[in-house]
């Protein structure tokens, strides 16, 4: 579902269940249900808003900022590391790539590179993590963006390019 919401955030017509969105303008947002506490890596790979515990800004071309939960309950706990659990830091950049598509706009964007990837600190359960999304160049086919995961107050990730294509865009070696 597509909900067009205007810079003063949500309105009557706004979907029940979706984010308040702000920026320059209208944007036009996917919405869908909030993450379930089990389903960190299976909302990830949609890389809209409805993938997030909450959208907190979308101005499109510009900037994205989310939120996302670290439930207790997730099955890669389990085995990493079983006395000391972590999260995978292969799921928070997927969810930084996933924040990056939402900041590019419509279309069908796909992760072609990352650059300067950065762990600073371990996420564990119970976590609140604030991703921000800051494009630093946007083009049709073309968008790079900058990105930071913070939880506790302090920066446990960041990302110095994350470069996406559009799928519109013909790849290496194919016609």
């Amino acid at each position: 579902m597509t909900t067009t919401v205007p810079t003063a955030g949500p309105t009557p017509t706004q979907a029940a269940g979706s984010a308040p969105v702000s920026g320059a303008g209208s944007a036009a947002v996917t919405t869908g249900p909030v993450a379930g506490a089990g389903s960190w890596a299976a909302a990830v790979p949609g890389g809209g808003p409805g993938g997030f515990d909450r959208l907190l800004e979308v101005a499109v071309g510009e900037r994205a900022a989310a939120v996302r939960n670290v439930p207790a309950t997730l099955t890669c706990f389990t085995d990493h590391f079983p006395r000391h659990p972590v999260l995978p830091g292969v799921l928070l950049l997927e969810s930084m790539a996933a924040l990056a598509r939402t900041a590019a706009g419509p279309g069908t964007w796909r992760l072609a590179a990352v650059r300067g990837v950065r762990f600073k600190h371990f996420v564990g359960p119970g976590d609140q993590v604030h991703l921000t999304v800051e494009v630093t160049a946007h083009g049709p086919h073309r968008t790079e963006c900058r990105a930071t995961a913070r939880a506790g107050g302090r920066v446990v990730a960041t990302a110095r390019v994350l470069a996406l294509v559009s799928d519109e865009t013909t790849r290496e070696g194919t016609a």
